[in-house]
């Protein structure tokens, strides 16, 4: 890393990631705070991200004084993305939330950065409409609530309303901008677990896109025309191999992507409803996540009891949201953490699928903590469960039912249909 001269600004720790916003910031908080930046990348295992030595190049000829960046991907998978997998939380039940559990990892990075450079001040490139702005500033808030936050897109010094006059400024101070142009003006926030897009013609839910922007996961029409199969194993609700073959969680990963991606699977098109309360629409990859999901949704099935597994899947959606809303560091998901672990000490096992142009098919699971009996399961009769015995549990189950119909007779407003009926002779 390379050092500057020591002067007497303020300093500033901005969360930098080469791309448009940020490579416009640098310049702008110079001038507009007087200010020394100090730039901070995060290595999360994005498909694009420069090497140490260019983005530091790039940084510091953008006007950065230092540029920190640091390899991530392992902390990110195994103590942000693995909980919210064994958690099997999906914010509005489709997102993966990909982008979500990034947020709070950089901007603990960056206030511990801010305090090492003895800064008053963290700033981001999130704007005003979206959801990272909280992600970033509850971290920051959580973490070290006496730092300073510049959010450029909500001062009142910012003086651009759009990426195509943000280009204008780059081309205008020679900055170079690898891959936005203003035809091709899709947002893009990746990492090793997925890649979302943003923008252009996505911006209208009524148009169909092409899937021209696409660099992880191939179109159906595209995949293979024979199925595929891997098996993941998972020890304690943690995938742990694949094949057979163990694995650390970054090789994992970038294995099941690959062949996640080639056979079209987790590609997804929604509208989500971001927390400060506007709809947006994005297009998300995310092919090896959506694989980890499935199987591990497989497990729990064959080892959880009913009202475990009932009680956690209510869980889940409070701990999307959780995630979803920047809340990481909060003492209500470290508790949630806790009655999670307890229900993975039986996630054990292997889970075979079969992936089929975007379909992910169960293909079969094992644990040496299952609770499925084949006698129990068949149609035969055995030992442990006599079929006459359902004829109490039902009149029991369904007393209240029958009750309420013998003392309020047609009270109940039952409605028999508008079909006519006739008796026959």
């Amino acid at each position: 890393m390379a050092k500057a001269a020591k002067n007497s600004k303020k300093k500033v720790v901005l969360a930098y990631s080469g791309g448009l916003d940020t490579s416009v910031i640098i310049p702008w908080l110079k001038d507009n705070y007087d200010c020394e930046v100090i730039a901070f990348a995060a290595d999360l295992g994005q498909g694009d991200f420069p090497s140490e030595a260019a983005l530091e190049k790039k940084a510091l000829a953008t006007g950065a004084s230092k540029c920190y960046v640091l390899d991530l991907r392992k902390e990110f998978l195994e103590d942000y993305v693995w909980p919210t997998v064994r958690a099997g939380a999906k914010y509005e039940g489709t997102y993966l939330l990909g982008t979500s559990f990034a947020r709070p990892l950089i901007a603990k990075y960056q206030v511990k950065i801010a305090q090492m450079e003895g800064a008053y001040a963290v700033a981001h490139g999130a704007t005003g409409k979206g959801n990272d702005q909280v992600r970033f500033e509850l971290t920051y808030a959580a973490l070290d609530p006496s730092l300073e936050v510049i959010a450029p897109w909500k001062d009142p010094k910012w003086e651009f309303n759009d990426r195509e006059g943000m280009i204008d400024y780059l081309d205008a101070h020679k900055i170079p901008h690898t891959g936005i142009s203003k035809t091709k003006i899709y947002s893009e926030d990746g990492n090793l677990w997925h890649l979302s897009h943003e923008g252009g013609i996505l911006e209208e839910p009524d148009k169909e896109h092409k899937y021209d922007m696409l660099k992880h996961t191939k179109t159906y029409e595209k995949a293979p025309n024979k199925a595929s199969y891997v098996t993941i194993s998972f020890d304690k609700g943690t995938p742990v191999a694949l094949d057979g073959k163990k694995m650390g969680a970054v090789e994992l990963l970038e294995k099941l992507n690959k062949i996640a991606g080639e056979n079209a699977c987790g590609l997804i098109d929604i509208v989500e409803d971001r927390l400060v309360g506007l709809k947006s629409r994005g297009v998300y990859e995310t092919p090896g996540g959506t694989l980890l999901y499935k199987a591990h949704e497989c497990l729990e099935q064959l080892v959880l009891d009913k009202e475990t597994m009932f009680e956690k899947q209510k869980m889940a959606m409070t701990y999307a949201n959780l995630v979803y809303n920047g809340q990481w560091f909060t003492p209500l998901r470290q508790a949630m953490d806790a009655f999670i672990a307890e229900t993975q000490k039986v996630v054990t096992g292997d889970v075979r699928l079969k992936l089929y142009k975007g379909n992910v098919i169960p293909a079969g699971m094992k644990s040496p903590y299952s609770l499925y009996d084949l006698g129990l399961g068949s149609f035969s009769n055995v030992e442990m469960y006599d079929q006459k015995d359902a004829i109490g549990f039902i009149h029991c189950f369904g007393l209240p039912l029958k009750t309420r119909a013998l003392l309020l007779g047609k009270k109940t407003n039952v409605e028999f249909g508008t079909v006519n009926v006739k008796k026959k002779k």
